[in-house]
């Protein structure tokens, strides 16, 4: 062995090499403060080696790329494991950059002879923050999609060259294919390139000047190893078990629904150490934000060398380092803040991860993603864009189990006229008048004709939420429930004859035997009407209550004669009340949307539903989803049942 590597020596040096790199004295002797820049070095390896592993399995490209990121996180073995590694790596990076950074300045290693090692620094630093940024777009989701699309929206903003700048760095004028491919070579070619390149620079000239300490000396020196080497591997080992923790906390890194360019994302933000610009950009434009601020920070940073030459300048350079970092912090904390006070970016926050969830159960589904691309995967799921286009068109009136079909409520804005009374306002919206006082921050002596408050939305159509089950329909009959404003109770219809037919069925306080009957003949009547709807979670039930059902049909023709008013399987002419044949079934569903006003439900006694497809409000394909959604008839993995998921 001995000869093999004196051998090798001979041809090589590397025992003189190795001599060079390990014994390096070090004045004062080892100490912590100097773990960061070997921390640095250490976890810009790990991105290097999971950097390339996970280049083997990742597709760049706008169709594709998604899909390998999601095969990577959920389908390969150990895959989340190695991209939490590598996303939690990209993270700690900049922390450690900031820490380097400080002991530099603190330390004064930033003077002569060491300005060009500083330079060298403050570039690796600035490489740093382009390989996150242009690593952010490369699962090619929501988040790093439109997070990107903002960033380089802001390079249009540099003097003269910005808009050019902006078309080669996204590829033409449009964000895409060529977007992704060019920051993926950036990514993954390019930065990590300058970065070997740069580190080997910064090493070469640390060596050459040795360390700065920190004055004054009161430790013997020791040499760089096994001293200063033991407490460098302690550092990385810290790192690396920080590392793991979040990586198995939030089980690999976070993935966001496919980018989709017609799916505006209110939620996006840049990552959290980009989050102080984001805020600095809402108190100017994107010229003093984005270029001028920055720009001239960054050259004060590089100044330091100059300035330390003062008297006072280090004292000087260390007031601009701290101050910088307060106001980062500062921003930080505002943006923060903001965020988790405003109730549209909380909102926007639950539908992401609702789409992200969805996506991913979509994605693992037996179709699994389309050959169009995984961007199709929500553009055609009814359990998402069935609830958009409900929010949007119809939660106006209707609710959906108390909200807009989204998960969230909604609110309207009124205006207090001569004589109005708080407590008929609050008891109209369902409100307190403690309520309504409390959520516009008003007292009674602040209200007069002309305030506006803000009120709680007030529902004038019947809440769809399970539209023809069993259970919606056996609420319904009770005349109560009828003439509530969770059904028809703010309509015309709380009046009509419907209304007063319930109200012959509605027992007196003192009528036990009625009671009891309604209770053994609603949920058949309930039962028998809903087959008719043929729902997807109901069909079990129906197959084994077929008696039950036969039961109720017979109540509705013949002891409670619902077919006096209503048509029910035969052809009725007569008819002067809603179609009950196919009732809540696709069919009944798409053709009511397209027109309530059509003599087979409402005709002339529309109360206020528009014609949405007779007048073009919403496309066949809009409905559609519309009509699945409200049935829960989209795909869920097995063992779960179809709900709403809000």
């Amino acid at each position: 062995m001995k000869k093999a590597l004196d051998w090798l020596n001979d041809r090589t040096g590397w025992r003189g090499l190795l001599k060079e790199a390990l014994y390096e004295n070090i004045p004062g002797g080892a100490r912590w403060r100097y773990v960061w820049g070997s921390t640095l070095t250490f976890a810009f390896f790990i991105q290097i080696v999971t950097g390339v592993i996970l280049w083997m399995a990742y597709s760049p490209s706008s169709q594709t790329a998604w899909e390998s990121v999601y095969y990577i996180q959920y389908e390969l073995w150990g895959g989340w494991f190695l991209r939490g590694i590598h996303h939690y790596t990209a993270q700690a990076m900049v922390i450690l950059l900031v820490l380097h950074t400080m002991q530099v300045v603190i330390d004064g290693a930033y003077k002569a002879p060491r300005e060009v090692n500083f330079w060298f620094g403050i570039i690796l630093m600035c490489l740093v923050m382009g390989l996150g940024l242009t690593g952010y777009l490369l699962p090619w989701d929501q988040k790093g999609y439109w997070a990107t699309k903002v960033a380089t929206n802001l390079v249009a903003a540099v003097p003269l060259i910005g808009p050019d700048l902006q078309k080669v760095l996204i590829g033409g004028t449009e964000y895409g294919h060529q977007t992704l491919t060019r920051f993926f070579a950036i990514h993954a070619g390019v930065l990590p390139g300058l970065m070997i390149a740069f580190i080997a620079g910064h090493v070469y000239l640390f060596r050459r000047h040795g360390i700065t300490p920190k004055e004054p000396l009161k430790g013997k020196d020791e040499g760089f190893w096994p001293e200063q080497i033991l407490k460098d591997a302690v550092a990385c080992l810290a790192v690396l078990a920080a590392i793991l923790f979040f990586v198995i906390w939030h089980h690999g890194a976070p993935l966001s629904a496919p980018a989709d360019p017609s799916d505006q994302f209110s939620a996006a933000r840049p990552e959290w150490y980009y989050l102080f610009l984001f805020q600095l950009l809402k108190y100017t434009d994107a010229f003093w934000g984005a270029i001028v601020i920055p720009g001239v920070l960054m050259v004060v940073i590089c100044l330091m060398p100059l300035f330390g030459k003062w008297n006072l300048g280090h004292r000087f350079n260390l007031g601009i380092l701290f101050s910088l970092l307060a106001g980062a912090a500062l921003l930080h904390w505002l943006a923060i803040n903001e965020d988790s006070n405003s109730q549209h970016h909380q909102h926007a926050l639950h539908d992401a991860k609702e789409k992200a969830e969805r996506a991913v159960i979509l994605a693992g589904s037996p179709a699994g993603i389309p050959s169009s691309g995984a961007v199709t995967l929500l553009q055609s799921d009814p359990k998402i864009q069935g609830a958009r286009l409900f929010a949007k068109h119809c939660a106006s009136c209707h609710r959906y189990d108390g909200h807009d079909g989204t998960g969230h409520g909604q609110t309207e804005k009124i205006l207090l006229r001569e004589g109005d009374d708080l407590d008929s306002i609050a008891s109209k919206y369902d409100m307190s008048s403690e309520e309504i006082l409390t959520k516009n921050q008003l007292a009674r002596d602040d209200l007069k004709p002309g305030t506006q408050l803000v009120v709680n939305f007030r529902q004038t159509a019947p809440d769809l939420y399970k539209f023809a089950s069993r259970e919606w329909i056996a609420e319904i009959l009770e005349y109560k429930n009828y003439t509530d404003k969770k059904y028809f109770g703010n309509t015309a219809f709380s009046s009509g004859k419907m209304a007063k037919y319930l109200k012959d069925f509605h027992p007196e306080p003192d009528d036990k035997e009625t009671a009891e009957q309604n209770a053994i003949d609603f949920p058949k009547i309930a039962a028998a009407l809903s087959a008719q709807a043929q729902l997807p979670y109901q069909k079990v039930a129906d197959q084994e209550d077929a008696d039950l059902i036969a039961e109720g049909e017979e109540l509705i023709v013949e002891e409670f004669a619902c077919i006096d008013c209503h048509q029910y399987v035969e052809p009725d002419d007569q008819a002067s009340a809603p179609d009950l044949t196919g009732y809540g079934s696709k069919e009944w569903l798409t053709a009511i949307i397209v027109d309530p006003s059509h003599d087979r439900f409402y005709g002339k006694k529309n109360d206020r539903m528009p014609s949405f497809g007779r007048d073009n409000k919403l496309t066949g394909r809009e409905i559609g989803l519309i009509v699945d959604w409200l049935r829960q008839d989209y795909y869920e993995p097995s063992g779960k049942t179809a709900s709403t998921g809000h």
